[in-house]
């Protein structure tokens, strides 16, 4: 006889793209029954209408969906993570949160500028705000699991089957996320979201390589590898005065980076180097390789060559979704089949859900997004430093 699956009542907070891309990766879970309740968002317009297209309620406070739901999802601007992840622990609920975990969003002020403030002062705070939400994890009965897709990622995953597997030692991991610019217009200011393409996009790279080299630590000597130090670089490329727009790439930041580098020293002496970028034409360009001592991978989380599709006239596909972020629907272009399920949307929601039934700790979890928060805000201050090496405080 088959045991009746466990259902999860969940309340999404937000209501803008990380919520649509939840929302519709939470009905493919199977393993745990799923009741969406409804959704919060400080724009009451927007929740209500995100909340009418889906058949579910919009709720007037962030304490009455907390209070309705066994399980919370942050889906809000970086700058509210915090807020809502502790107060959904602190009543004993559990949290799927959007990346990044946390950060620092400036000093309040009308006049605060991300080009000119201390860094030092940045990595403090977020620091400062990791060890909240881990005490209130910590004397929660809930767990947070940190909705990073790359660590789900089926080729991420393959690799680290590989590396559990052959006891291989990762030597050097390789990894990048750019495309042409982020659509959020929130997304332009550092006091919004805690920094520019370093945290928003290197986060992703960055949390794949930290998982790969923590499994590898586990896998061969039982205790996880951890990040020890960075070096990095950071610019504003579309903000200098000579950049030339051609109407491709989008050029109205206000205060944050479009071009990064980490380059990361682990404790065991091996690296990973991390770029991150808004100034690349042609779809999402996500990839991670790993050079290992008995083995060389390439993970094509997108575009890959699963579907290759020639289109001569972009209007016959004007209702027909191709990739996310390309310029143009005409010529050759790398179609996924399943976009979501390559970049790891749909198994990290059935880990989450899996976990909050059983009671066990997912892969992607608190200490793993902290250890990424640490590390790219140790980078931040390095960038200052004009690329000098800062150790990383791990969690």
């Amino acid at each position: 006889m088959a045991m009746e699956k466990k259902t999860l009542r969940t309340g999404i907070v937000g209501s803008g793209f990380a919520a649509r891309f939840h929302f519709e990766n939470l009905k493919r879970v199977f393993g745990v029954n799923v009741e969406v309740v409804g959704t919060y968002a400080i724009d009451t317009a927007m929740a209500e209408s995100y909340a009418k297209e889906r058949g579910i309620k919009a709720f007037g406070s962030l304490g009455e969906l907390i209070e309705a739901v066994d399980v919370v999802h942050v889906c809000t601007p970086p700058s509210a993570h915090e807020e809502v992840a502790v107060a959904a622990l602190k009543a004993d609920r559990s949290v799927v949160c959007e990346k990044p975990l946390t950060g620092y969003f400036g000093d309040g002020t009308e006049s605060f500028h991300g080009d000119r403030f201390p860094k030092q002062v940045a990595l403090d705070a977020a620091l400062a705000s990791i060890d909240r939400i881990l005490a209130a994890e910590a004397a929660s009965r809930g767990i947070l699991c940190y909705a990073e897709n790359w660590v789900y990622a089926p080729s991420v995953q393959r690799e680290r089957e590989i590396i559990e597997k052959t006891g291989a030692q990762v030597l050097w991991i390789h990894g990048e996320e750019a495309h042409s610019g982020s659509h959020a217009a929130t997304y332009a200011f550092w006091k919004f979201s805690g920094g520019g393409t370093m945290i928003g996009k290197g986060c992703h790279p960055l949390t794949a390589a930290l998982y790969l080299k923590r499994a590898e630590g586990e896998a061969r000597n039982g205790k996880p590898i951890r990040p020890a130090a960075v070096c990095a670089r950071a610019h504003a490329i579309t903000r200098l005065p000579a950049f030339q727009d051609a109407g491709h790439i989008r050029c109205n930041y206000h205060d944050i980076d479009d071009f990064a580098m980490m380059h990361v020293e682990f404790e065991d002496g091996t690296a990973a180097t991390v770029f991150a970028s808004d100034i690349i034409l042609g779809g999402i360009h996500n990839w991670l390789e790993v050079a290992a001592n008995n083995h060389h991978t390439f993970c094509h989380i997108n575009p890959n060559s699963s579907m290759q599709v020639y289109n001569p006239k972009r209007e016959r596909f004007a209702d027909i979704y191709t990739v996310e972020k390309i310029e143009t629907k005409e010529g050759w272009t790398a179609m996924s089949p399943d976009e979501d399920w390559t970049t790891g949307y749909p198994q990290e929601m059935e880990a989450f859900y899996r976990c909050f039934a059983s009671g066990g700790r997912p892969e992607s979890d608190s200490r793993l997004a902290a250890d990424t928060i640490s590390t790219i805000y140790s980078a931040y201050v390095s960038s200052e430093r004009k690329g000098a090496a800062v150790e990383v405080r791990t969690f």
